[in-house]
């Protein structure tokens, strides 16, 4: 099957065209072709784009610092190791869980063959109520 192109319209208002259509003449490009750098940027990134005047991006940098987005952060080894290390326990405790659940419908099974072969059950808290007598076996 290829790749198709699919269409997207939406409603902006007319200041807001206006600016569009200056940022795609400043960089020589048609309108659509904004939206479609847009877009692909938002898919690279994983929806964490963020349109900022590059004004305002330039006095958020600092001389030695480079902006970049999305914020990356670096994370520890050891922090790296402790979180595999969760993660294998938990999928051991999984597997636990699911053993001692088909153990437990394993008895409950057992338990109920042999129910219908006994006769039947009577709490002790039932009799008090009842004037029938019962024999202990």
């Amino acid at each position: 099957m290829g790749n198709k192109n699919k269409t997207i319209s939406f409603r902006v208002n007319e200041d807001a065209f206006e600016a569009l259509q200056e940022i795609a003449a400043e960089r020589d490009i048609s309108l659509s072709a904004v939206f479609r750098d847009y877009v692909d940027q938002l898919v690279e990134h994983d929806g964490q784009v963020e349109v900022v005047p590059e004004a305002d991006l330039e006095n958020c940098a600092s001389d030695d610092d480079e902006v970049s987005f999305p914020p990356t952060v670096e994370v520890p080894k050891r922090f790296i190791r402790e979180h595999e290390r969760l993660e294998l326990e938990a999928e051991h405790l999984r597997e636990q869980l699911d053993e001692y659940k088909g153990y437990v419908t394993e008895l409950q099974d057992r338990l109920e063959d042999e129910g219908k072969d006994d006769d039947e059950e009577i709490l002790l808290d039932e009799l008090d109520d009842e004037n029938d007598t019962y024999q202990l076996r």
